[in-house]
């Protein structure tokens, strides 16, 4: 596995590489990234992975500082998953000076309203990194289902030559959707965050037999305070999604209820 660090030398070293898949990540990897990247391995005869910490989807008071980085633990884990190439650019590598270009997609869900100016972020590095790797598939995970469907707005609405791979959200035994924030949780609050998962499960049985899926998860949520519990139809697809912080950190999950976003 090469690990790459400019805009150059990525587009250097895909020069005839075939079917290449991109995976975009912020690092601090976990068995739901090496999902993406067992997915984009059948899949493609290279894989490229970013591990880019996106200042621009961070808003002033979120934990940008704090984000977990351990880049010599993520590269051990991406070359036994089978990736080629590693791309850890620098802040200044995508966002140099006078840079001035931003990629709005509107009318996103509640995740987008909690956190005003974080997707206009996603797209804007999201862009960035299919314009610089040109792979032929990326790969997401569902967890962050609103964000995948922003994504495949933008690609429509641009006209970008890319398909796009949703993978199944990856939990642990007890249910909770594997994400790097996880770490910031004690012992305690890691059981409190069960709650999530479980309200969710809830909204489901509730919309199957007919009944309020979101007052079900807010009935469910064992005293966890929800950023936003919302019912989403986003581009045909129906999704329960919730926020809600367990301590100091906040945790996203979501079911999909009708539709596929794969």
């Amino acid at each position: 596995m090469k690990t790459l660090r400019t805009i150059a030398t990525v587009r250097q070293s895909l020069a005839g590489r075939g079917r290449v898949g991109l995976v975009p990540t912020m690092g601090a990897f976990h068995e739901g990234h090496l999902a993406l990247f067992r997915a984009a391995r059948e899949e493609c005869e290279t894989v490229v992975v970013s591990l880019f910490v996106n200042p621009a989807q961070f808003a002033a008071n979120e934990d940008l500082s704090r984000y977990p980085r351990d880049e010599t633990r993520d590269a051990e884990l991406a070359e036994e998953a089978g990736v080629d190439i590693l791309l850890v650019p620098s802040a200044e590598e995508m966002y140099p000076d006078g840079y001035a270009t931003w990629v709005d997609v509107e009318e996103i869900g509640a995740e987008g309203a909690a956190r005003p100016g974080h997707f206009r972020g996603v797209a804007t590095v999201c862009l960035k990194l299919f314009n610089i790797v040109q792979p032929q598939v990326a790969y997401f995970g569902q967890k962050d289902a609103q964000q995948a469907v922003l994504l495949l707005r933008m690609i429509r609405d641009l006209n970008v030559d890319l398909d796009l791979r949703i993978v199944p959200t990856v939990r642990d035994v007890d249910g909770l959707a594997l994400s790097s924030r996880n770490a910031y949780l004690s012992e305690r609050e890691r059981r409190q965050a069960l709650a999530l998962p479980r309200a969710l499960e809830a909204g489901r049985a509730a919309n199957v037999e007919d009944s309020d899926p979101v007052a079900a998860v807010r009935g469910a949520l064992n005293g966890l305070e929800p950023d936003y519990v919302e019912l989403l139809d986003l581009d045909g697809i129906k999704i329960l999604a919730a926020a809600a912080r367990v301590g100091s950190t906040r945790l996203i999950d979501n079911v999909v209820l009708e539709g596929d976003l794969k």
